[in-house]
């Protein structure tokens, strides 16, 4: 093997573990929450950074699947999560 491939494979494994170190520590709170809209509820998990990060992806994810369209999934978001639980990691 040549010499500047192997650096080339050492430098891309290592920005590779940088990239995936930072994305994953900067998840420090899981949180759960389920949204009831148009009469279908749906529950989803997601984790953030914060409480409020974690709680508001998983309030969009669970909307993701029942709400259609743009104006439906603003309002979904907008709805209060019931039962919502968050944990630290």
């Amino acid at each position: 093997m040549k010499r500047s491939t192997l650096i080339t494979i050492l430098l891309v494994t290592g920005f590779a573990g940088i990239l995936l170190y930072s994305t994953l520590s900067a998840q420090q709170v899981e949180c759960t929450a389920c949204v009831r809209f148009n009469g279908v509820e749906n529950c989803a998990k997601a984790s953030g950074k914060d409480s409020l990060e974690a709680l508001r992806t998983a309030v969009n994810t669970a909307c993701g699947t029942i709400a259609q369209g743009m104006d439906e999934s603003i309002r979904c978001a907008g709805m209060p999560p019931l039962r919502p639980q968050c944990t630290s990691r």
